[in-house]
């Protein structure tokens, strides 16, 4: 990225006669600077022997970053499983959905919530039937999580539903009582899914995005000639299909290895229906008591889109993109140019201020019953060491630990394996954040005297347009 990401910066904006948009420029920026001394640190010193270590700061962007995502990944889970879900049973509900309507997602995110909204109201209906209830009488709950990534780190916008697999209803004292439902069937399954895919069709096309004439319904694309859509669309909607934006190989299918057999045919999954490429599948069910295995699927379903031991460059300086489970037809690896990888890059960077995460029912912050269902955690863990300089919008605002937030050191230890409980030196004493580095020259001063390069990788220049954009 620090070689190749100016040419493609140039490639895009040459190519569409617009500019990127800066949030899409600010990723790639930040992440060429996360975790890179030469730009910042904190330093911190043990308490005991003296002994000094510094720690770089890192982007804390969503798009792309392994390690910033590694991180929220489990500050996430640990926050949903510690102090939202309640103790009782949850199954996860996944609604895949059609290529144009992933474009669409993609190019106005704001027709998430209302999609959203669509879905949690059939789900919770079934529910209530399920337990015999109405609307009046009970609520359910539940925790979304927008995943705008596939396997291949291709843009696919698909809907992660948490619920609660009951409904909550008051008793006569006021307190809340959980009633679980009975678990659908196929059957059962398969008519939630028409009645999604009729009411998300009613919605769009009130809201004028869906179009109907002479019985063909298609998009409306109002926004075609902006300068976002010109550079942006492209990008997305060629990250969605698997096929390349920009370049001598525009429109082509991305290039795959593979390395496993083939498999004829799949056995039909249980509780998992497909129509007109919407796709409902509600098999993964997590009971009351597994709380350790409520948090693996947390991870997961907020894992980050790249995993460093998943790309690698070959002898060609192509990119080789690992999947994490071969496809059908055998294909292990993908393989790109690194403008091509890039491309896949920037359509993976979300809007600035658009939630991920959203919540429902009687788990909407504003619930009535919220309070009274939501688990309290364990106890909460002793404030990070030290305190860092104020003002500073950095690493070291995680070091106050707000209600609900896992700690900064413990995040540390639990994710990169920095324990600020013990120091490496003499393995006793406890590390401190003594300050937080900010400015060059004090920057260049303490990496010199350490014997580290105080000077940050080079970046390299934008390449003249031409056939030369492809290597």
């Amino acid at each position: 990225m620090q070689q190749h990401a100016a040419t493609f910066f140039a490639q895009a904006e040459e190519t569409t006669a617009a500019d990127l948009p800066q949030f899409v420029k600010d990723e790639f920026d930040a992440f060429l600077e996360c975790g890179i001394l030469a730009y910042g640190f904190l330093r911190l010193r043990c308490g005991d022997c003296g002994h000094d270590k510094l720690l770089a700061f890192s982007c804390k962007r969503r798009g792309f970053c392994p390690s910033c995502g590694a991180r929220r990944m489990s500050q996430t889970a640990a926050h949903l499983v510690d102090h939202v879900i309640p103790h009782v049973p949850v199954r996860q509900w996944v609604l895949s959905l059609p290529i144009p309507l992933r474009v669409l997602l993609a190019a106005q995110p704001k027709l998430v919530t209302p999609v959203l909204q669509v879905v949690h109201r059939v789900i919770t209906r079934h529910l209530l039937g399920q337990a015999g209830l109405t609307a009046n009488q009970a609520d359910s709950g539940a925790v979304t999580l927008i995943q705008r990534f596939g396997s291949a780190a291709n843009l696919n916008i698909h809907l992660h539903c948490l619920v609660l697999d009951g409904v909550y209803r008051c008793g006569a004292d006021g307190v809340p009582v959980f009633v679980q439902a009975v678990a659908p069937s196929d059957d059962k399954l398969h008519a939630l899914l028409h009645t999604v895919i009729a009411r998300l069709m009613k919605m769009l096309t009130r809201r004028g995005v869906l179009v109907e004439e002479m019985g063909q319904i298609y998009l409306a694309d109002p926004n075609a000639d902006g300068d976002e859509a010109r550079t942006l669309r492209p990008l997305q909607a060629a990250a969605i299909t698997c096929r390349i934006a920009f370049g001598p190989r525009a429109g082509q299918k991305v290039l795959t290895l593979r390395g496993a057999m083939a498999r004829e045919g799949m056995a039909r999954e249980l509780l998992c229906c497909d129509i007109d490429g919407f796709s409902l599948h509600a098999a993964v069910r997590v009971d009351a008591h597994e709380r350790k295995r409520l948090e693996q699927l947390c991870r997961y379903i907020t894992r980050p889109a790249l995993a460093d031991e998943r790309v690698q460059l070959n002898d060609a300086g192509q990119v080789e993109l690992k999947l994490k489970t071969p496809w059908r037809d055998g294909t292990t690896h993908l393989v790109m140019s690194p403008l091509e990888f890039l491309q896949r890059l920037a359509a993976l960077v979300p809007r600035p201020r658009l939630h991920l995460i959203r919540f429902h029912g009687v788990l909407a912050p504003n619930a009535k019953l919220r309070s009274l269902v939501v688990p309290q955690g364990p106890p909460k863990d002793e404030e990070a060491p030290g305190v860092a300089a104020s003002g500073v919008q950095c690493e070291a605002q995680t070091a106050q630990v707000g209600p609900g937030r896992i700690s900064w050191a413990r995040l540390l230890k639990r994710v990169f394996d920095i324990d600020m409980q013990r120091c490496p030196h003499c393995g006793a004493g406890e590390l401190k954040i003594i300050a937080a580095i900010l400015e060059r020259p004090v920057i260049e001063k303490i990496l010199s005297y350490l014997g580290l390069d105080p000077q940050p990788p080079p970046k390299g220049r934008a390449r003249e347009a031409g056939p030369h954009f492809a290597a």
